[in-house]
């Protein structure tokens, strides 16, 4: 008769069993315009690193002889049992990793009872993700654009597929200076399309794919040059042509007062508003004083204002100033397990993880994505079991102690 495995020794990809494993995989699988695209920060890539380095100052403070032999890792968000307090963040343009994509990823969320935001830039549309996501809680991360009938589409697109929040990003009123992507002259290749825009699109000259005989095709206009608005010294001039993550997502006049206000009016009651990219107490505030339903502590992966504080170290500032008013909720730089459990304890509501998503699909398409979040769970779970608590509301500072540099950097 075979014996039984031990809990905890499950099934096991060998050769992958931590994300940084996961991250070298997908190193050698992804192209080098897709790897650039998707692990770059911007200029020196300080930021980026920091958010992944700063959990590193604090140390776990375990609780021993208490019955840790049933250990509850879920979470409720959007009147959905997590299974972890984890979702995978909005990540664009996914099936740039592997021909999956945003389904994949759909897919292996719902498999595993997690969370998923979609960014507008996606490759699938919002609605199949929503339909291979199924009954599982997905939020739209969404860009304002200037030209609101856009985005007012979009929203209501969103809100008749059951999404249950938009995400507003509101760290990039201009794009962050990304060097390899400037280097690469990165475009997203033809055979692929940003989805939830495709169609505003003017089919292109010679366009096969749109274009039911060879004349029709020469028929065609050429596609519309998209252009960045700009402000000419006396007035803005707005972004043209098709819809391009570098054309328009960046916008520099929003503000709290008429642009949060309008979003709630479209959103609400269907869709929560939540702000994503809030690094700092003074507007955590605004956001409780505008009436968010919520708040990503997020620095956009690193890839905007190079020099930001991680986001580690901004998540107490931000939890501290909303008084348990709103959620908070975090991203960036989580790796581990342990990391999930630091966040929690320094006041996080929630975690989103991204480029391990990316990783994941690099390497197994829909299967990576399911092992990436198979590997997060598991150390989450043992974290908390190793630690003394059974609960994730019972997680608290407490559990934790920051260390100083010279401890860190201290050969062993």
């Amino acid at each position: 008769m075979a014996m039984k495995k031990m809990e905890g020794q499950g099934d096991h990809d060998l050769n992958c069993l931590t994300i940084d494993e996961l991250e070298k995989h997908a190193y050698n699988m992804m192209d080098k315009q897709t790897r650039d695209y998707y692990n770059e920060g911007a200029d020196s890539g300080s930021t980026l690193r920091e958010n992944i380095e700063a959990f590193g100052k604090y140390r776990i403070r375990p609780r021993v002889l208490r019955d840790v032999s049933n250990v509850d890792t879920s979470k409720d968000i959007f009147g959905h049992k997590n299974s972890i307090p984890m979702g995978v963040a909005p990540t664009a343009m996914q099936r740039l990793a592997h021909s999956d994509g945003e389904l994949g990823t759909a897919r292996a969320c719902k498999k595993a009872k997690v969370a998923m935001g979609l960014s507008s830039f996606a490759t699938t549309t919002l609605e199949d993700v929503a339909e291979a996501n199924g009954d599982n809680p997905h939020v739209l991360q969404l860009y304002l654009f200037e030209s609101r009938e856009h985005s007012h589409k979009l929203i209501q697109r969103a809100k008749k597929a059951g999404y249950k929040a938009v995400f507003l990003t509101v760290d990039t009123p201009f794009l962050g200076r990304r060097n390899l992507e400037i280097r690469n002259q990165f475009k997203l290749p033809p055979h692929f399309k940003i989805a939830n825009f495709a169609e505003d699109e003017e089919p292109a000259m010679g366009d096969e794919q749109t274009s039911n005989s060879p004349n029709q095709a020469r028929q065609r206009k050429p596609k519309e040059a998209s252009k960045a608005g700009y402000h000419d010294g006396e007035k803005r001039v707005l972004p043209t042509g098709p819809i391009t993550f570098h054309s328009h997502a960046s916008n520099p006049t929003l503000c709290w007062e008429k642009d949060i206000e309008w979003l709630k009016q479209e959103c609400c009651p269907e869709m929560e508003v939540w702000v994503k990219g809030i690094a700092t107490g003074e507007d955590a505030i605004l956001a409780v004083h505008h009436g968010v339903s919520g708040i990503v502590v997020s620095n956009h992966g690193g890839r905007q204002l190079n020099g930001a504080l991680a986001t580690l170290d901004a998540l107490p500032e931000v939890v501290e100033a909303v008084q348990g008013k709103i959620p908070v909720h975090v991203d960036g730089g989580i790796r581990h397990g342990t990391d999930i459990f630091k966040a929690l304890a320094l006041g996080a509501d929630f975690c989103w993880v991204g480029r391990p998503a990316l990783w994941g699909l690099a390497y197994k398409g829909q299967a990576g994505v399911e092992l990436m979040l198979r590997l997060l769970s598991d150390e989450f779970k043992l974290c908390m079991g190793l630690a003394g608590v059974t609960r994730v509301q019972d997680i608290s500072k407490e559990y934790l102690v920051k260390v100083s540099i010279s401890m860190r950097d201290r050969k062993v």
